[in-house]
């Protein structure tokens, strides 16, 4: 099975979503999902995210590499589920800041990443809202205002 590729659509929509949200789950099959706020696409088949304060979620790939990942634009109401075999990488490690770069610079120094947290991809699946079964011809302006209204917020 040839392994799944972040196209243009994946990484636009990493780039729009402001979390992504990882799932790990224990030895003991506890499950534990932690919002994460930095996170990038790494070549074309990886996936990285800063561990800057989830403990359980090192804890947890440390015992279970096995890990989940979704994030969605939430204007567009869309996203990806990515699945794969999470790496953690220290600060010592040489690859730190190599495969680590783009979070690095997104955290700077407000955000001490402690980890990278590096995912092999195995999968990638489209997330869709509800909406989009529901009202099958509305245009994505349309549910882009949506989301401005049902937030509140207005485009800068």
């Amino acid at each position: 099975m040839p392994q799944p590729k972040i196209n243009d659509t994946v990484r636009t929509d990493i780039e729009n979503s402001v979390l992504c949200w990882l799932a790990t789950v224990s030895a003991e099959g506890k499950p534990n999902v932690s919002p994460k706020e930095m996170f990038a696409a790494y070549g074309d088949d990886c996936l990285v995210i800063g561990n800057i304060a989830s403990p359980n979620s090192i804890a947890n790939i440390r015992e279970n590499t096995s890990v989940c990942v979704s994030f969605v634009d939430v204007f567009r109401q869309k996203g990806f589920k990515i699945e794969g075999e999470a790496t953690i990488i220290a600060p010592d490690d040489p690859q730190y800041a190599v495969v680590g770069k783009d979070i690095l610079a997104m955290a700077g120094e407000s955000y001490p990443i402690k980890h990278v947290i590096k995912i092999q991809i195995d999968r990638i699946s489209r997330i869709w809202a509800p909406s989009y079964a529901i009202f099958p011809d509305r245009s994505e302006e349309a549910r882009i205002q949506s989301g401005y209204d049902v937030y509140g917020v207005r485009p800068a």
